[in-house]
């Protein structure tokens, strides 16, 4: 199933928690002299414009990173993303918004590697393209889930890998536990990040329980929903990203910022956030 493109909602709500936390992630990595690699198992195109066809057409970034970019009352967590975004749109005009790989590649240090799989081709030509210039990236026309076991582990023996699969075919949430628990053997200690939508379906559930329960040091779910769920049960109200591995000091630097962004992205009164967690 091939049908999926993310430009049809670059930068909406769900980016901004995604490319915040990931953000987060390997800021905290950076801390450590030693180099590390960022795996992305569903890359997409890296960089999208907001001014095509494609995003303009449910213009999500207007309730998304469109209500955050040029705020001056953001919470300084939030303070590394939101550069990100004013540097691919200097003029001052929301035109670009980058991809999780586009955000990686500007925290990433000169020793840190990319490593990104995308199978969808036009979305793979335009990764591609958009990459070909960084020597520290290799890019890959596969699927992910298939492709994540021959990177591990990593040779520097440090890694930050992020799943974000489109969930279109239902067996994307057995596929993402199956192919976690074979990376935690082959790779026990990678920071392992699992986007997913918020949706009232079982299958979310089931896949959060199932995450909770693999043998990692520790884990994190951090949930945003922007609406109150629809009374016909469809649509996404929300999104999340569950962390396997997660830095000891995640939970106290994002608590603080959740409540902005429930207020600043809320579309109505069901607005809300949710943190769970188990560190060591």
């Amino acid at each position: 199933m091939l049908s999926y493109r993310h430009a049809f909602h670059a930068g909406n709500h769900a980016d901004v928690l995604k490319h915040w936390l990931l953000v987060e992630l390997a800021e905290y990595l950076n801390q450590k002299d030693k180099p590390y690699w960022y795996i992305d198992t569903h890359a997409g195109a890296g960089y999208y414009a907001l001014d095509s066809e494609y995003a303009q057409k449910n213009a999500e970034f207007d309730t998304g990173v469109g209500r955050l970019w040029q705020r001056s009352d953001a919470p300084a967590t939030l303070a590394r993303y939101l550069d990100i975004v004013r540097s691919a749109n200097p003029d001052g005009t929301l035109r670009h918004y980058p991809g999780s790989p586009g955000f990686a590649r500007e925290v990433l240090r000169p020793d840190d590697r990319l490593r990104l799989f995308e199978l969808h081709p036009t979305d793979y030509v335009h990764l591609a393209d958009n990459f070909k210039q960084e020597k520290r990236a290799r890019v890959e026309k596969a699927d992910g889930f298939a492709l994540l076991k021959s990177l591990l582990p990593p040779a520097p023996r440090r890694a930050l890998t992020l799943i974000d699969p489109p969930y279109e075919d239902k067996k994307d949430y057995r596929r993402v536990v199956d192919t976690l628990e074979d990376a935690l053997k082959r790779f026990p200690g990678g920071v392992y990040a699992v986007w997913y939508p918020l949706l009232q379906r079982a299958e979310v559930r089931e896949m959060k329980k199932q995450l909770a329960k693999l043998p990692a040091k520790g884990w994190l779910d951090v949930e945003l929903a922007v609406r109150t769920p629809s009374a016909d049960g469809f649509g996404m109200h929300g999104s999340g990203l569950f962390v396997l591995n997660p830095p000891w000091t995640l939970p106290e630097r994002i608590k603080a910022t959740l409540p902005y962004l429930v207020k600043t992205l809320a579309e109505d009164k069901g607005a809300a956030f949710k943190l769970d967690y188990q560190i060591a």
